[in-house]
């Protein structure tokens, strides 16, 4: 079982609201309106993990090591959303969501193959990782930068959980893991060809509540991701480059092949799919 080492290793990672969160430091004049509501409205997005792990629950029922792995990830992304929400407490309680407004995200989502899911969800967190980063560096008060910057370290932690969860698929399913992971790892590294932010939170999940079936359509502002990407954090091209790159270099290490751009991996999922 995987879970027993993970669990110790992210504990051992685990950061504290009371302790290491310099709440003492605030400078208010440093937090501007713009930069506030961008908290909110990442809060709410990370209170999605419940809709998410309800899902990853259902789908995994014959899987109980990763279903209890679940358990730690969730309880550390709704940390994420409670540190935003007590940050917005404390400073700007006018921004602190409503229990409507986190309700909201909370939808079910269609059953998925768990394979794909598994290879959205890596790829998602190596997306959020750098989003997180580029937001620390945005902001200008000094208590917020720290909060994501811890946030950001914990999704990568989460990408390397579900890395090993996917070379333990790749040992028990073989050509069936390599076929999903292929195949999601090309939309998801597929950044250049959409205009769609590629992240678990951005797409569609409910097919009967469509359009209103992802995340994002369901925040008090369906359209503030993609201007927090574009202007404000300014994920640009470099950016995202470092994500794709992320993609591709742990899939070539999964695999055992070489990938430099998504075409080869298009190339490989063509290959193994044929």
């Amino acid at each position: 079982m995987l879970y027993p080492d993970l669990f110790k290793s992210l504990e051992k990672a685990r950061w504290s609201l009371t302790d290491d969160i310099p709440w003492g430091d605030f400078q208010a004049d440093l937090l501007t309106d713009e930069q506030a509501l961008t908290v909110k409205m990442n809060a709410i997005t990370e209170w999605s993990a419940l809709p998410a792990t309800e899902m990853f629950l259902r789908d995994n029922l014959d899987d109980s090591d990763f279903s209890a792995f679940i358990s730690v990830w969730f309880y550390e992304e709704q940390k994420h959303a409670l540190v935003l929400m007590d940050y917005l407490e404390r400073f700007r309680p006018d921004l602190v969501p409503t229990e409507e407004e986190l309700h909201a995200v909370r939808f079910e989502f269609d059953p998925a193959p768990p394979l794909e899911t598994l290879m959205l969800h890596f790829c998602g967190e190596v997306r959020l990782t750098q989003w997180y980063r580029r937001a620390a560096d945005w902001h200008t008060e000094p208590v917020i930068k720290r909060i994501y910057d811890l946030i950001s370290r914990d999704e990568a932690r989460h990408g390397g959980a579900y890395l090993k969860y996917m070379r333990r698929a790749l040992d028990n399913h073989g050509k069936e893991a390599q076929t999903a992971f292929a195949k999601v790892g090309v939309l998801m590294a597929s950044s250049s060809r959409t205009s769609r932010a590629l992240h678990p939170t951005n797409l569609h999940v409910n097919k009967s509540l469509f359009p209103k079936d992802t995340v994002q359509s369901r925040l008090p502002d369906p359209e503030w991701l993609g201007n927090w990407l574009d202007n404000q954090i300014v994920f640009d091209r470099e950016c995202e480059q470092r994500v794709v790159g992320g993609i591709l270099r742990n899939l070539s290490s999964l695999f055992g092949v070489e990938f430099e751009k998504v075409a080869d991996l298009n190339r490989f999922r063509k290959t193994i799919g044929s």
